[in-house]
């Protein structure tokens, strides 16, 4: 199954790693970065305003643990925002696409 994974990366170069070692070991088909977005939030109880990197990743489900691992390893926070949800329907040549790009490691 196909599925979108969703990360808030600390800088734009935490979020290259991490898109590049995934892409290059074939546990993502792809990684869309939005290099800064303003995120507004509560963290031990105060106000927190910061500028984070959007990551989007295209991959199957059975690498979703690689991927997590991959963050976490990477990332400086302490708690990151990984999101993940099925893709339900699409281009069927690139959800096809997908699927060959990440056949790589399983």
């Amino acid at each position: 199954m196909a599925i979108e994974i969703s990360w808030s990366a600390g800088s734009i170069d935490e979020a290259r790693k991490v898109s590049r070692y995934l892409v290059q070991e074939g546990y993502v088909a792809s990684a869309q970065i939005t290099p800064w977005i303003e995120s507004i939030y509560t963290w031990n109880n105060q106000l927190e305003t910061s500028q984070e990197t959007k990551v989007i990743f295209k991959t199957e489900e059975r690498h979703l643990d690689k991927v997590k691992e991959a963050i976490i390893k990477n990332t400086r926070y302490e708690v990151p925002e990984i999101l993940w949800r099925r893709i339900e329907g699409g281009n069927e040549s690139y959800l096809k696409w997908l699927q060959e790009a990440t056949s790589v490691k399983g």
